[in-house]
């Protein structure tokens, strides 16, 4: 399992969201320069110690998120420039607010090497942005949009739904302006309360801004049915694509494919062996992973715990973990689990334990084979090139789909 996606985390915003629980904080002028400044420094200095010893080179996505990374300006650029001395990955996305996303850095990002922006849009009513305190109005949104396009980039789009007076209306509204406006990729969310957030503990004191599941369902149906009909195809949970152009990076997360995280609070997943080699740049390693035997086939998983890299925690996953999560994470796409995953998850697990989670999951209509929807025969029984796929009731039940994939790590076959 080599390297082969890069994720890079800018922890800066103007103005954290009133639901925003990421790691970030809100910094203007001076201060965001001078704190931005020896951030991106210690950045620099964490992908030249990982390009120097060729960690980097089979790097084929990256993604730099935050925060919002398109506060830093003509630095987001330099930092784009900086990660392409040592690898040429053929999808490099940034994520932009639409606020601080102008002309210049367009041309500047585009110049060094960015493929694709990823707009937090989350809303075009401009009512609704302002009472999740966001600074863009909806018509900043679909100019940062149409800039984002003109400059050659791949577009992808962020939606949120059950927002405080957000309606089926406002929703259909937002939805259609969307399609309208064309971006390559539309990610639809819906909105959860943090605890400690300002929107939940305003919500503590008025009820009527606590989300409605059912109005959350209903929307996430009518973004599928809107979106469908505008020719966005959904190939997970979330996400919805024009033909050719899925993310590959979040595809690389939903696959088992291996990723470094670098920044403070960024999280990668190593195989043992690339993780063996590597562990030098992981100092200060809490967790499971620094005092038990790590295999080459486990899996580590690590987040990066301050701005300076001195500290980490790490987390093994033994071979049998790492496959549930596999399972698991694969139900995420329409493109669902082969047999060949499938297959080393029973040379691991055991026939029986494999079969018993694939009947539970078809019975309860929660995925389906794509050679026989009954899913009754045993996975060995099923032609080679079939597939196990999640239902849209799965979907709608991910918790119950996921859990009894995640079942397999600790379950007697």
């Amino acid at each position: 399992m080599t390297v082969r996606a890069l994720y890079v985390h800018v922890p800066f915003c103007h103005a954290k969201c009133a639901y925003c629980d990421f790691d970030s904080c809100g910094l203007t002028g001076e201060r965001l320069a001078r704190v931005a400044g020896a951030y991106l420094a210690q950045l620099e200095s964490r992908i030249d110690a990982f390009g120097a010893c060729g960690a980097l080179e089979d790097v084929e996505t990256v993604y730099i998120g935050g925060g919002t990374p398109s506060v830093l300006g003509e630095s987001l650029a330099t930092l784009v420039a900086h990660i392409r001395r040592w690898c040429a990955p053929s999808e490099l996305t940034c994520e932009a607010n639409p606020e601080s996303f102008g002309e210049a850095l367009a041309q500047r990002l585009a110049a060094a090497g960015a493929t694709r922006i990823s707009l937090g849009v989350q809303s075009l009513d401009d009512d609704e942005l302002g009472r999740i305190g966001r600074l863009h109005s909806a018509r900043g949104a679909l100019a940062a949009l149409e800039r984002a396009r003109r400059h050659g980039f791949t577009v992808s789009c962020d939606l949120m739904c059950g927002l405080p007076g957000q309606t089926g209306a406002s929703w259909r509204a937002t939805l259609a302006r969307t399609v309208e406006a064309r971006p390559d990729h539309v990610s639809v969310y819906p909105l959860t309360l943090e605890e400690g957030t300002p929107l939940a503990r305003r919500a503590e004191r008025d009820p009527r801004l606590v989300p409605d599941e059912d109005f959350q369902a209903s929307c996430m149906e009518t973004a599928a049915s809107v979106l469908a009909g505008a020719g966005y195809a959904r190939y997970e949970v979330a996400s919805y694509a024009l033909p050719g152009r899925r993310c590959r990076h979040n595809c690389m997360y939903w696959t088992g494919a291996g990723y470094l995280g670098i920044g403070r609070s960024a999280a990668g997943m190593l195989d043992g062996a690339t993780y063996l080699r590597l562990r030098r740049l992981f100092p200060g390693g809490e967790g499971d992973a620094p005092t038990r035997s790590v295999d080459p086939r486990d899996r580590v998983r690590l987040v990066q715990l301050d701005d300076a890299a001195a500290r980490f925690d790490i987390e093994l996953l033994h071979e049998r973990e790492a496959l549930a999560e596999d399972l698991m994470l694969g139900m995420r796409m329409t493109d669902g689990v082969d047999r060949a995953l499938i297959a080393r998850a029973a040379a691991c697990m055991g026939d029986g334990a494999v079969d018993g989670a694939l009947r539970d999951v078809c019975a309860a209509g929660l995925a389906a084979w794509t050679d026989a929807p009954d899913g009754a025969a045993a996975w060995r029984e099923h032609a080679p090139g079939a597939r196990l796929v999640p239902t849209e009731r799965g979907w709608l039940l991910g918790n119950e789909l996921y859990a009894r994939f995640w079942d397999l790590a600790t379950e007697v076959s």
